[in-house]
């Protein structure tokens, strides 16, 4: 970058000082505003001139803020967001047109002249003595450039930027100085394509290249001369000239910028004459930004994605830095969205609900070991509109989310998990009635509950002796509160916390109740997802995770939030719960999700009176977690409309079960199956094929049964009451 000698700047900033004064005593300054005569109140030449010296000598140019992208993970773009529509481009990616008018138009003698130029400023004068008035100004663009700067620090900030734009003599006098500094350290070149990379256009079009989009469709360096023209002219007035809204006024500014230029002798008058018979031509693109605009159900993943720019250290020390990254924008964000898998998703969710229905589907896949999120869908879309919304109801509130779902038996294996890491062998065997008081438990603070109330299963008929493997099959209720006692409710507690489950989903504290066993706790499925995962993973748990890789301007690569993993359970134990739910599949109450090509395990949930029910499964490559509930004013699912039909057996196998079968199938279609680790499980307990079996496929009202009279699970102090129903 061209730099002249300090000594030179000190000159011309001394000239440049005493001419200020000159023009304060005579009531003009030199940046071409003309100004009331400076009288014995006003101030004088020598406040001006120290006014001017005791500006600092730096100026640095902000980084200008524009559009982000953000891609899925084939490359694709799922939206562009902006704070500010712009694309800053280098000069040689400029038509030489645009940059021939705007120096005709604004500053014929740019080239001649350094950060003032004093014959534009007399003729300023000159002709405002004529009008009476303000007819002229005399700025240079390198003034009108420094302006622009300080217009764009300003940001959003209305009131700062009015002071940036006032028309006052002690902010002339720093543009004037900031112009001086300019000229002494950029070129010509590059001063006019950073002019047309800052200025504003109209239309929401900051920079040449958005307006060469916005009003013709274009890349900047592919304008015409007719087109050229009229966005010369445009930086005047962009709302007096808008051509979308002012067609007449743009065509006769666009037509000036023309003569000038012919004036000037930088195209011919025969060019001039046929450019200003050329209609405007208008071929306009609207401002298109922002997840809105995503498809295929991508909006909730984007506003995931934005919101972890916006809460993650990685991408700033305080949430103003990162506020500030994402405002200044030119990100390239590439994510972990599959879109085949997305489709997937967002296939099964709307064609078994309809966006006007009641009751919604809401589906999360993930990718075991490593935490990525391939996938984000739910039949209500996103956006504003009626039967749409903007939460994201796969995610907690803190990231845009709402406040969960109780998971229903989805939580038992969690409680197999910590059962089988404190030593309790699969083979664990209760002999469980229909209904038993809850055992005695203490949480992790010493808190005892005492066994205050009954926990039920769903069928009288559901009795007997079972082991783990056959009680998991079944969602045996009276078994798991028996197993969750042995286990240790503090154990339970801190088996989930290591799966990434440390508080519901409202950001209200963990309840470790006793029904913690039957899904009392508010969750999601991006959680309930992540859960599964870890089993398909050989017991380690990832954090959550949605971007790759970031690239801001100029190619710079960021640091991105990296997946935590840990080994939240043994192998074996993972191993051990993975063979149990390939039971619930396979013969339990998920027979109706399972998958036939391939290895696949799974658990259902149903809540209380079914107002949710769930299917949370995997195979070796991927887990998924369903669920479905109204989440305007939750209610019994059973006789509610959903998907054309109406809902008769409200159960996880039999309503979240098939969405989650289909959007399986889809996303693992051509991708070759592959086996989960072999463990063989204890064989005793009831046949799950027995005439007592209420899950036979025949008949599927078959539950693992609710508890007693739900109570708030949030309140220690209340009876442990179990809040959520078996299958």
């Amino acid at each position: 970058m061209p730099r002249r000698k300090p000594n030179g700047l000190r000159k011309n900033i001394s000239l440049s000082a005493s001419f200020i004064g000159a023009c304060v005593v005579g009531g003009v300054l030199a940046a071409g505003l003309v100004l009331p005569a400076v009288g014995a109140a006003g101030l004088g030449a020598q406040s001006a001139v120290q006014n001017f010296d005791s500006l600092p000598d730096d100026f640095k140019t902000p980084p200008l803020s524009q559009a982000s992208t953000i891609y899925d993970a084939d490359g694709g773009v799922i939206a562009t967001v902006y704070d500010r529509d712009r694309t800053v481009v280098p000069g040689d990616q400029m038509s030489p047109l645009v940059k021939t008018a705007l120096v005709d138009i604004e500053d014929n003698r740019f080239y001649q002249h350094g950060a003032i130029d004093l014959k534009g400023v007399l003729r300023a004068l000159n002709t405002n003595a004529s009008a009476g008035g303000t007819a002229q100004g005399g700025s240079t663009l390198t003034q009108q450039y420094v302006k622009n700067v300080f217009v764009e620090e300003a940001g959003d900030d209305q009131a700062k930027v009015l002071e940036a734009q006032r028309a006052t003599l002690d902010r002339k006098i720093k543009e004037l100085k900031y112009a001086i500094k300019v000229e002494e350290t950029l070129t010509k070149d590059q001063i006019l394509t950073n002019y047309l990379n800052i200025t504003f256009f109209g239309e929401r079009a900051y920079g040449i290249e958005a307006a060469s989009q916005r009003y013709f469709s274009v890349h900047a360096k592919d304008l015409t001369l007719p087109q050229a023209a009229m966005l010369a002219g445009l930086v005047q007035s962009p709302s007096g000239d808008d051509p979308i809204a002012h067609p007449t006024q743009a065509k006769q500014r666009r037509d000036t910028v023309l003569r000038k230029m012919a004036e000037l002798g930088h195209i011919t008058q025969k060019q001039a004459e046929d450019a200003i018979a050329t209609p405007l031509d208008l071929t306009v693109t609207r401002p298109h930004q922002g997840c809105i605009t995503a498809q295929s159900g991508e909006g909730f993943f984007c506003d995931y994605v934005h919101r972890t720019v916006l809460s993650d250290p990685a991408f700033g020390r305080t949430a103003d830095d990162r506020q500030a990254l994402w405002n200044r924008g030119g990100l390239q964000i590439h994510t972990t969205l599959v879109p085949k898998d997305q489709k997937a998703v967002q296939d099964a969710v709307t064609s078994h609900a309809d966006a006007s229905d009641k009751p919604a589907a809401v589906m999360t896949l993930v990718q075991p070991g490593t935490g990525k999120i391939l996938a984000m869908g739910q039949s209500r879309p996103y956006g504003l509109d009626t039967d749409q919304t903007q939460i994201d109801l796969n995610v907690p509130k803190k990231m845009g989310g709402g406040l969960g779902y109780p998971t229903g038996s989805t939580f038992k294996p969690i409680v197999a998990a910590a059962a089988l890491e404190a030593g309790l062998p699969p083979g664990q065997s209760y002999n469980t009635p229909y209904s038993i008081p809850w055992p005695t438990m203490t949480d992790c603070e010493g808190k005892r509950y005492k066994n205050t109330g009954d926990v039920h299963n769903d069928s009288p008929s559901l009795t007997g002796s079972f082991a783990m493997p056959q009680a998991m099959a079944q969602s045996v209720n009276t078994y798991f509160a028996s197993l969750e006692a042995d286990a240790g409710l503090c154990n339970v507690a801190q088996m989930a916390n290591r799966l990434g489950i440390t508080q519901q989903a409202g950001g209200e504290k963990l309840a470790v109740v006793p029904s913690m066993t039957l899904g009392s706790n508010d969750l999601t499925p991006l959680e309930m997802a992540e859960v599964y995962a870890t089993f398909a993973a050989h017991g380690t748990y990832c954090t959550p995770t949605v971007i790759t890789s970031v690239t801001a301007p100029g190619g710079k690569s960021l640091s991105v939030p990296q997946a935590a993993c840990s080994q939240a359970m043994s192998a074996t134990t993972a191993d051990t719960i993975t063979a149990m739910l390939t039971g619930v599949v396979q013969d339990g109450t998920g027979t109706q999700a399972g998958l036939k090509d391939r290895d696949n395990a799974g658990k259902t949930g149903t809540t209380n009176d079914s107002k949710q029910v769930w299917f949370v499964g995997y195979t070796p490559e991927l887990a998924g977690a369903t669920v479905v509930g109204d989440t305007v004013t939750p209610r019994p699912l059973e006789g509610q409309r959903m998907g054309g039909d109406t809902i008769e057996n409200a159960f996880g196998g039999t309503v979240a079960g098939p969405i989650w079968r289909a959007a399986m199938e889809d996303a693992l279609a051509d991708v070759p199956p592959s086996s989960f680790t072999s463990v063989q499980l204890p064989s005793s307990g009831n046949d799950p094929g027995s005439p007592t079996d209420p899950t036979d496929p025949t008949d599927p009202t078959g539950t693992g049964g609710t508890g007693g009279s739900p109570t708030d699970p949030g309140n220690p102090n209340a009876p442990a009451q179990p809040q959520g129903q078996g299958q």
